[in-house]
């Protein structure tokens, strides 16, 4: 398969995805309500267009950076998404059946670059750049136009790391066309490179793809723009503060910036020094990292000096970002303050030290070995302080089970894991055993999304009212942050596992018997997969559907003390714009108390409901999907008597868990219509077309229908392939009708909303 065009045609059509849903839910928004506007306007004229184009790249707004900063990193992560979900469904066989292994090398390479530079550190500047100046009580940032400079050169730095992938497809439609000549063998000879995402050398340096003289160009890019930002963020942290606010009273989330600016200003220079070094190496035959000159290892000493801080750099926002929400959710103050502002300082030092436990396995000295391994072990006590303080918070607090309190209280979960068996991985003799194998990539992959895409979701669920002055459905943010933590435990937890059966890692080939191992990774792999469009559906949708807020206390923060300065801003822009009153709250509490019998001492509170709820739902959903799967078997059993449907191809569907049976298939099937997309529609049935729930449930079936057709398709062609197509949509309809009828039915027996 192509993979350029395949990805290429993939990463579309989800941005065009986007577009359409976004001019659907605009069409679809309430009238403007008491003078407050629920409606927001597309205007397509070419001077509003012209208007918007120069005021989005000229603006030097922190909040509008921000977005551009957040959409960016939104764009970079569906792309590099889009590449793990090609690897994973490539590891779902143990041959290279699907894509070529070059092509897999391509991929892993590409999906490691643009996941690092390009998705993670963005998101959380523009979070950074959106709040910080708000929870300081700055008028903006210190610079800036150096913080729209600082984001501007990161669209072209992708573009020269990503390069190859564009001219790929470029390359194919000239020769589509025809087109031939010096201007195609540019285009031709672009690809993305295959040398995995840490460049080591000699690879690096014998290639001759020219592509990564253009990665080497972006990278050094990048690393200037994240430099600049860097610096923004420290001086605007000393100098821009209101006069009431100290370093005794700045807050968490201020302080890990803080901390993240300055470990990013001594270790990205470095990074672009590296790659300067590479460059020359292989254009102008420099001697850095031949084994005449520097050797091969000087890249790996420079390359994790930066890198290993580099893993902070991206930890240390997300921390700050649980610090900060975990507490609102749990109804008191963080504990131990003071304790985890001193353990970000110690992991932003320490971080510089233990660089060399990547390289336990390249022969350098045994002493130095040993004291990067004391180091790596040593740097696990912050974060273990951050833990038990975040655990803490919890304990005695008054927790209330929204969104991004399950997120949070997840994170802490995967944290853990990642986290201890990191420390495994920091002794010397575990690391020699596996460092080359899949456990390395469960560990890291624990913390890389077991925390930081967690925090990213519930920051944007905790702000999205103050980003749009709307409130998200709540129902489906629940139901969204579930499945993402799931498919996590599942796909990372199960490399773990093969890691420590010892299969190696970075290969598209592996032996059969991990065969069942690697396909529960890649339906994990989809669940992330799913549960992200999930949430990139509600944060579109309700930005022109959503409950437009009439409070500023949405959270209810001012019942405990904890309506922080952010929030204010926004309660004075309500009020400014709208005319919205502020609230108070009946009756407060202190979020912080040594008084017996108040403060936060009940922890099941905001549980108890969702316990109930739950069980409920998911009964009515199971017990609809299994009436509907009765019905439409009826059809397909038909189907299969006038000879347009292949029973056999249920066996394929068992061939999943590694059997051949057309029984096994069918109640796989079964399963799957009981459960997957029966809790799917219970989650959706609100957002889809129709009036009525029979109506609704006869629309989404006709939507899964098209993935049944061709997953079940045996090869009929003429009028035979007509009567498929027929009979599929009809099992289908009986699908909807028997499960949305039932489940309407139950929802209103039992109580149901």
């Amino acid at each position: 398969m192509n993979r350029a065009l395949v990805e290429f045609t993939a990463l579309f059509l989800v941005v065009a995805g986007c577009w359409l849903l976004a001019r659907r839910s605009q069409g679809r928004a309430a009238e403007p309500d008491g003078g407050y506007p629920a409606r927001r306007e597309f205007d397509f004229d070419l001077g509003s267009v012209w208007r918007g184009i120069t005021h989005w790249t000229t603006t030097t707004n922190h909040r509008e950076i921000g977005t551009l900063y957040i959409i960016f990193g939104t764009f970079a992560a569906l792309w590099g998404g889009i590449e793990a979900m090609m690897m994973r469904t490539e590891l779902l066989t143990p041959n290279a059946s699907i894509w070529s292994t070059e092509t897999y090398n391509a991929l892993f390479t590409s999906h490691g670059l643009t996941m690092l530079f390009f998705f993670v550190t963005p998101v959380f500047f523009g979070i950074a750049n959106y709040f910080l100046p708000l929870l300081i009580g700055a008028d903006d940032m210190a610079f800036p136009r150096l913080n729209a400079i600082g984001f501007w050169l990161l669209p072209p730095s992708l573009l020269l790391v990503r390069g190859g992938l564009p001219a790929q497809v470029v390359g194919q439609f000239l020769r589509l066309f025809g087109v031939h000549g010096p201007l195609f063998e540019f285009f031709w000879t672009l690809r993305d490179p295959e040398l995995g995402w840490t460049l080591y050398t000699p690879l690096s340096i014998q290639s001759t793809n020219p592509q990564i003289d253009f990665l080497l160009l972006g990278l050094h890019l990048s690393g200037i723009a994240t430099t600049l930002g860097a610096i923004n963020f420290i001086v605007t942290i000393f100098y821009e503060r209101a006069e009431d606010i100290g370093f005794d009273s700045l807050d968490i989330f201020v302080w890990n910036i803080l901390v993240t600016s300055g470990i990013i200003i001594f270790a990205f220079p470095l990074l672009g020094s590296a790659a300067l070094m590479l460059l020359s190496d292989r254009v102008l035959g420099t001697t850095f990292y031949a084994p005449q000159g520097g050797g091969p290892l000087l890249w790996q000493h420079l390359f994790w000096f930066f890198g290993h801080p580099e893993v902070y750099i991206i930890f240390l926002p997300a921390a700050g970002l649980m610090s900060f929400i975990l507490p609102k959710f749990a109804g008191r103050k963080l504990f131990g303050f003071k304790f985890i502002v001193y353990s970000t300082m110690g992991i932003g030092v320490l971080s510089f030290g233990v660089w060399a436990h990547h390289m336990f396995t390249t022969g350098i000295d045994p002493r130095l070995r040993a004291s990067f391994m004391a180091v790596s072990i040593a740097i696990a006590v912050p974060s273990a302080i951050k833990t038990f303080n975040w655990i803490t918070t919890i304990w005695s607090g008054r927790v209330r089970l929204t969104a991004p309190m399950v997120l949070c209280i997840s994170s802490i979960g995967t944290f853990v894991v990642g986290g201890v068996t990191g420390v495994f991985l920091a002794a010397i003799p575990v690391d020699i055993v596996f460092h080359g194998t899949y456990y390395v990539v469960g560990h890291f992959h624990m913390i890389l999304m077991g925390i930081i895409p967690f925090m990213m979701v519930a920051a944007s669920y905790f702000w999205y009212p103050i980003l749009t002055g709307r409130m998200y459905d709540r129902q489906l943010a629940l139901f969204q942050s579930l499945l993402f933590v799931v498919g996590s435990v599942v796909t990372f937890g199960t490399l773990i596992v093969m890691g420590l059966l010892s299969l190696p890692r970075r290969y598209a080939v592996y032996p059969p018997e991990f065969v069942p191992f690697q396909q529960v990774a890649t339906i994990g792999a989809y669940l992330i997969g799913i549960s992200v469009l999930l949430w990139l559906y509600n944060m579109l949708w309700s930005y022109w559907n959503g409950r437009p807020v009439q409070t500023a206390d949405v959270w209810g923060l001012k019942r405990t003390h904890q309506f922080t300065r952010e929030w204010q801003w926004f309660e004075r822009r309500l009020e400014a714009k709208y005319g919205i009153e502020p609230t108070e709250p009946e009756t407060t509490r202190p979020s912080s108390t040594s008084v017996p019998g108040e403060g936060s001492p009940n922890v099941l509170v905001g549980v108890e409901p969702l316990v109930n709820t739950l069980p409920r739902v998911a009964g009515a959903a199971a017990i609809g999907g299994f009436v509907g799967t009765m019905l439409m078997s009826g059809v397909l059993f038909t189907a299969t008597i006038l000879g347009v449907f292949d029973l056999s191809s249920f066996s394929d569907l068992a061939g999943f868990i590694g059997e051949q049976s057309v029984v096994v298939g069918y109640l796989l099937f079964l399963v799957g219509g009981m459960t997957t997309w029966a809790l799917l529609f219970a989650v959706l049935a609100e957002y889809l077309p129709g009036g009525p729930r029979i109506v609704t449930g006869l629309a989404f079936a006709t939507i899964i229908s098209a993935g049944f057709g061709l997953a079940f398709y045996t090869g009929q062609t003429g009028l035979q392939l007509l009567a498929y197509g027929v009979f599929v949509l009809i099992a289908h309809w009986f699908y909807g009708f028997g499960l949305s009828a039932t489940f309407e039915y139950l929802a209103e027996r039992w109580g149901v909303s």
